[in-house]
């Protein structure tokens, strides 16, 4: 019988499957950048919307990173998504591959040009790793009603800190940049926590229902959506507390994320 993680299922659905069928056919050896992906992950979605973002030519592979395989390991030693083959050079780590990307491809630029304004995008950036992933996470495997009321409350306050900062249609104002990149995977879950944890956008105030329905429908975001069911099948294992993915055993354990 198959585990609870190794039968996820197995490709993009929905939009993302034609973005995948976009990018699918190529030479791994051959093409300058090799996506590794899990369409399932919001990690791997924050570097995918910067790929469609800023018109990246990419070769897209998909990885279960439940069932390793040997070459991909061979690249990327920890076996996480995603990972960028650049020339042959592998990259780590979704913030990690936000900016290199942005070193690598200037082109739509995904920082501001002022030094200061680019500290503040990576500074809020910081914020949701600290204040908003792991309330999230905690949210989505609690079991218990109390820790699920303290990671709730924790949650709407790491958003509402993200929100406090808006300054026009985008974090940074009229700029699209790694800020909005660094939340929208998990605004793209939230569903999931209102259906089942009894979250509501609506507390967190200053304008986050309007900000999370506009960046959503960004055409870059949206080529990157799976049908929603199928992202309710990935995070059910979530709400049960019962998936070995190594964010979900950070959470229980109480570590920082990985």
């Amino acid at each position: 019988m198959a585990s609870i993680d190794t039968s996820i299922y197995p490709h993009a659905t929905g939009n993302a499957l034609k973005t995948v069928q976009e990018h699918s056919a190529g030479d791994v050896d051959k093409a300058e950048l090799v996506f590794y992906s899990g369409w399932f992950c919001p990690f791997v979605q924050r570097a995918w919307i910067a790929l469609e973002e800023k018109g990246i030519p990419y070769l897209y592979q998909e990885e279960n990173p439940y069932k390793k395989d040997v070459k991909f390991l061979e690249k990327f030693p920890k076996g996480l998504v995603p990972g960028v083959l650049y020339k042959g050079n592998p990259i780590a780590e979704s913030l990690v591959i936000l900016e290199f990307l942005e070193d690598a491809y200037p082109q739509v630029p995904l920082l501001p040009t002022d030094p200061y304004s680019r500290a503040q995008v990576r500074y809020t950036v910081d914020s949701v790793t600290k204040s908003v992933l792991p309330p999230f996470y905690r949210l989505l495997q609690a079991q218990e009603e109390d820790k699920r009321d303290e990671a709730r409350q924790d949650l709407y306050k790491g958003l509402q800190k993200f929100t406090e900062g808006i300054t026009g249609p985008f974090w940074a104002g009229e700029q699209f940049t790694h800020a909005d990149i660094a939340l929208l995977p998990f605004i793209v879950r939230l569903p999931i926590l209102e259906a089942h944890r009894s979250f509501k956008r609506t507390e967190v105030g200053h304008g986050f229902e309007a900000y999370a329905e506009r960046v959503v429908n960004i055409p870059s975001v949206q080529r990157t959506l799976s049908d929603a069911e199928r992202y309710e099948e990935v995070y059910d294992r979530y709400l049960r507390n019962e998936t070995q993915s190594e964010v979900a055993k950070s959470t229980r354990a109480g570590r920082i994320l990985p």
